[in-house]
């Protein structure tokens, strides 16, 4: 809620902000894109002739990702609203009406949404899939390498589904460039750097707020 200033009794520029990211929530978030860049670069930078000693700084990288994941799925699961991310119903209806107006379809105004929206929900989504299948099948190739908990054994699973693990993660890597680069893409677009700006300081403005949001599917002064 506005606070009126002592001096001007307008608001103060801090009171006109709204948090959109806690600051625990943006170090998930960063850690784990610093993870994902870590390995990326770690398995393609070899294949275009980089030589490094890149397997354990891979592996770290990767252990640092799952356990970012795991703290975001037990915070997400116990202190967040589960619901402000789950695609329903209307976000279907918008999705619809986005590609009406594409289409000029009979150009109805797509709603505008709650926290986030369909498209931001979406890249969620399959951010959260990919990253899944990489973590699990990674998780599972890690038993092939030295740890300081055990020691390498390739001869845990047959060489069919070695092969197929293996399938899956780089099937998993290869979509991650493509996304990490339409998430990069669509972060640094002008009308898109409220929520880009929000990911580094956690806020938005009240007035970015009433142009973007619906206030009766993202209710901030309850």
């Amino acid at each position: 809620m506005n606070v009126p200033s002592a001096s001007t009794g307008a608001a103060s520029p801090r009171n006109d902000r709204i948090v959109r990211h806690a600051g625990l929530d943006r170090a998930i978030h960063w850690l784990a894109a610093a993870s994902v860049l870590t390995l990326l670069a770690t398995a393609f930078l070899p294949i275009l002739g980089i030589e490094f000693s890149w397997v354990t700084i891979h592996w770290v990288a990767g252990a640092v990702l799952i356990a970012v994941v795991l703290v975001h799925i037990v915070r997400a699961s116990f202190w967040q609203d589960l619901g402000a991310i789950w695609i329903d119903g209307r976000d279907l209806r918008d999705a619809i009406a986005i590609v009406r107006t594409t289409l000029r379809v009979g150009r109805p105004a797509p709603a505008k949404p709650g926290k986030y929206s369909f498209a931001q929900k979406l890249i969620h989504w399959a951010f959260t899939l990919v990253i899944l299948v990489s973590i699990a099948t990674g998780g599972l190739i890690m038993v092939k390498i030295d740890t300081p908990w055990w020691d390498r054994n390739p001869y845990w699973l047959s060489d069919a589904t070695w092969g197929l693990i293996y399938v899956l993660h780089d099937l998993a890597a290869l979509c991650l460039i493509t996304m990490v680069m339409a998430h990069v893409y669509f972060a640094i677009r002008p009308e898109k750097r409220p929520f880009t700006r929000s990911m580094i300081l956690g806020w938005i403005t009240r007035e970015e707020y009433r142009e973007q949001h619906d206030p009766k599917r993202w209710q901030v002064d309850r």
